[in-house]
C-alpha cells in the first residue's frame, strides 16, 4: 500500500510539525508541572492552534471547516502529539463530536451547533458518556440487561426533555461549551435500545460542573464531573432518533476513535524515540557512550520496531477508512490494543535508557511520556477492548463461513 502523502496532506503535516516544535514543546513540561489540574490548560496555545485549523479540521468544507480526510487527520494528530499528547487530544477531541454532529444532526441542527463552534477559537466540545457506575459496560453491555450501563435519565415533559443524573471523567467538562450527553430514554430497555443523545450547552440551567480530575498523565487535557439536575433541553437538542443513541456512533466516522488514539500513540512514540536516541548519543557510562552498550542498542531497536509497526498500521487503517463507507471493524479494535502495547513498551524503554546514566538521573521528559502512556490502558487497551476485538473477529468469521456455505449450496 502506498502511503505517500499528497500536497495538501503534506502541507497539514508540516504545519502541525512546526506548531508542535515551536509552540507546543516549549510549554509542555511547564504546563504538566502545574499542581492545580484546572489551571494546566493554556488558552493561548488553543487560540493559536485554532487559527491554524487544528480545532475545526474535521468539519466538512461545505459547513465552514477544513474537511480533512482520515489520513490527514492521523498525520496531524501524530505530529501534534509528538509535541505533547494531551494538547493534541485537546484539539482532536473536538473532531470526534464534529463527526457525530455531521453524521446525525439535521441541517438546522448543524447550522445551530456548528456556527458558534466555528466562530470562537475557545469553543471546545465534549461528550457525556462515562458515569460513576457505568464505564466499561457502556462499551460492552450484558445482552438484554436494562440495569447495566449509563443511568443519566431523560424524561419527556411538556414538549421538552428533563435530564437528571451525573457523569464523570468528562472531557472538557470544566472548559467546554457544548456536550453530547448520552441518556437513558427508555430505562426498561437494554442500553443499545434505550439510549438517546442530546446536544447540551454548558450554560443550560440545571447543568453543573463538579470536581476536576487530578490525573497523573495527560494533565493539560481537562476532565471533570458533570451534574444534571432537572436540566431542561428542547426537542431540537435530540440528535438522531429517540432510543437510537448508540447507533449515532455508527457509520464511517465511528472509526475515528480508534484512529485518534492510535495516531496519538504514534506521536508519543516518535517523541520517545527521539529522546532516547539523543540521550544514547549524548550520555556516557563506563567511559563509553550509551549508544555503544548492547543493552541500550536493544532498547533503541525495540523502540524503533514498535513505533514503525504502529505507524504503518495506523496509516493503513486510515487509508482503508477513507476508501470505505463501513463503520467499525475488528482491525480497528486490534489497532487500539496494539497502540497500547506499543506506546507503553516504547516509553518504558526510553525511561530505561535514561536510567542508564551514571548518576541515575531520570529525565523529566521521559518520565512525563510514561505517565501519559499509562492513559492508554484505560482508554484503548483494556480487557473490554480486547474482548470487543475478538467478538468482532468471531462475528466476521461466522458471516464469512455462512456466506461461503450459501455459495457452495448454490453451486
Amino acid at each position: 500500500m502506498d502511503f505517500t502523502l499528497n500536497e495538501e496532506q503534506r502541507g497539514w503535516q508540516m504545519e502541525a510539525r512546526r506548531f508542535a516544535q515551536e509552540e507546543i514543546r516549549p510549554i509542555s513540561l511547564a504546563r504538566d508541572r502545574i499542581a492545580e489540574p484546572a489551571q494546566t490548560i493554556d488558552w493561548d496555545i488553543i487560540r493559536r492552534g485554532s487559527r491554524l485549523g487544528f480545532r475545526t479540521a474535521a468539519v466538512p468544507r461545505e459547513w465552514g471547516g477544513h474537511g480533512i480526510d482520515f489520513v490527514t487527520q492521523v498525520v496531524v494528530i501524530a505530529e501534534l502529539a509528538r509535541g505533547d499528547s494531551a494538547i493534541a487530544k485537546t484539539f482532536s477531541q473536538n473532531w470526534k463530536w464534529c463527526h457525530l454532529i455531521g453524521d446525525r444532526a439535521t441541517p438546522e441542527q448543524r447550522e445551530r451547533l456548528l456556527a458558534p463552534f466555528l466562530a470562537d477559537d475557545t469553543y471546545l466540545l465534549g461528550g457525556g458518556i462515562t458515569e460513576p457506575n457505568a464505564g466499561s459496560d457502556n462499551r460492552l453491555p450484558p445482552a438484554g440487561d436494562p440495569r447495566s450501563g449509563l443511568r443519566l435519565r431523560a424524561e419527556r415533559r411538556d414538549g421538552e426533555w428533563v435530564l437528571n443524573g451525573e457523569k464523570c471523567y468528562i472531557a472538557h467538562a470544566n472548559v467546554g461549551k457544548l456536550f453530547m450527553a448520552y441518556a437513558r430514554t427508555d430505562p426498561d430497555a437494554p442500553l443499545a435500545r434505550g439510549t438517546s443523545v442530546f446536544a447540551v450547552p454548558i450554560d443550560t440551567p440545571g447543568v453543573r460542573v463538579g470536581s476536576v480530575s487530578n490525573k497523573a498523565g495527560w494533565r493539560f487535557y481537562q476532565n471533570a464531573e458533570l451534574f444534571f439536575e432537572n436540566a431542561r433541553v428542547p426537542q431540537s437538542s435530540l440528535l438522531g432518533e429517540v432510543n437510537g443513541g448508540l447507533e449515532a456512533r455508527g457509520g464511517k466516522n465511528a472509526k475515528f476513535g480508534e484512529l485518534e488514539y492510535s495516531a496519538n500513540a504514534v506521536g508519543v512514540c516518535d517523541a520517545a524515540v527521539e529522546m532516547g536516541m539523543a540521550c544514547a548519543k549524548r550520555e556516557r557510562r563506563g567511559g563509553r557512550l550509551l549508544a555503544e552498550h548492547q543493552l541500550v542498542q536493544l532498547k533503541l531497536s525495540e523502540m524503533h520496531m514498535y513505533t514503525e509497526a504502529l505507524r504503518s498500521w495506523v496509516l493503513r487503517l486510515a487509508a482503508e477508512s477513507d476508501a470505505s463507507a463501513a463503520g467499525h471493524s475488528p482491525h480497528g479494535h486490534f489497532l487500539m490494543n496494539f497502540a497500547t502495547d506499543a506506546i507503553q513498551r516504547v516509553c518504558y524503554a526510553n525511561l530505561a535508557v535514561h536510567r542508564c546514566v551514571g548518576n541515575g538521573e531520570i529525565s523529566a521528559g521521559a518520565e512525563k511520556l510514561v505517565r501519559d502512556a499509562i492513559i492508554w490502558t484505560h482508554i484503548a487497551g483494556d480487557s473490554v477492548q480486547r474482548m470487543k476485538s475478538v467478538q468482532g473477529l468471531l462475528a466476521s468469521h461466522g458471516a464469512a463461513r455462512e456466506a461461503g456455505g450459501r455459495r457452495s449450496a448454490a453451486s
